[in-house]
């Protein structure tokens, strides 16, 4: 624990390092773009509407759930934040070998700044999906004054997959590859376009929560942002340690492999 809190007031000295790397993924993420960070917007917008049109129009069960469109997308942006920082957290230090390989810096730095860099899009994108709320008349619950806590979990647990996918990638490259498929099937077992409380065996949607964190974090922010509700204190604590448990194994993975990053890369 000591050596933990030693090692983030070292990151803490090399934050003008970390707000380097941050503007840069943005700015790479969006170089040569025509609309630039509005895609943070269009992009999950997009598919909304296509989730909404497949599930409302196209399909003959359509779901009974009132303003889908709502719905849909406070799962969709929970889900983005999480894909794109663990996907690009995943090769975070690969990406940086050169700076990795020539000049002192805590590494822990690296996939830290993928996720902040995420966390800054799905901040934008929040708004699009508050603008859309009062648009179709779905109404603003209190309840979204907790979003915060919830940001806060999921970076916690964002945070502790980039540290672990990220020191896996330095030493076996297929994992950018195997993340991939991992993460298009767990997009099917995240409640993002169905509510997981209407899954005919309720044993199965209790077992896709469990197993499922990103499940459970999707829960919390429908809960919070569409539903009006607080999510139950003991689910939260369950998903809080689940974060924390994660973060705790991706630190001390990745902080005893660090070493080895420059012979590696």
């Amino acid at each position: 624990m000591k050596q933990f809190f030693s090692d983030l007031r070292e990151v803490w000295q090399y934050r003008a390092l970390l707000y380097m790397l941050v503007v840069r993924d943005l700015k790479a993420r969006y170089r040569g773009s025509v609309l630039g960070i509005a895609w943070s917007y269009f992009q999950p917008l997009g598919m909304m509407l296509a989730l909404t049109f497949a599930f409302s129009v196209i399909s003959s069960g359509s779901p009974t759930i009132e303003r889908y469109s709502v719905f849909v997308l406070s799962g969709l942006l929970v889900w983005n934040f999480f894909s794109a920082s663990v996907t690009g957290g995943a090769g975070s230090v690969v990406g940086n070998a050169g700076l990795v390989k020539k000049v002192y810096f805590p590494r822990l730095v690296l996939p830290i700044a993928v996720v902040i860099a995420n966390l800054v899009n799905f901040l934008f994108a929040l708004l699009m999906w508050l603008t859309i709320a009062i648009v179709v008349g779905h109404p603003i619950k209190p309840t979204v004054l907790f979003l915060p806590a919830a940001i806060a979990l999921q970076v916690i647990f964002s945070v502790g997959v980039a540290f672990l996918l990220s020191t896996l990638n330095v030493f076996y490259r297929d994992t950018q590859f195997i993340l991939e498929l991992a993460l298009l099937a767990l997009f099917f077992l995240t409640p993002i376009w169905y509510d997981i409380d209407s899954v005919p065996q309720r044993e199965v949607g209790l077992w896709l929560r469990r197993l499922n964190p990103v499940a459970s974090l999707v829960n919390i922010y429908q809960d919070l942002m569409y539903w009006g509700r607080l999510t139950d204190w003991d689910f939260v604590l369950r998903t809080l340690a689940t974060a924390l448990g994660v973060l705790v194994i991706g630190y001390l993975i990745f902080r005893r492999y660090s070493p080895r990053f420059g012979e590696e890369l």
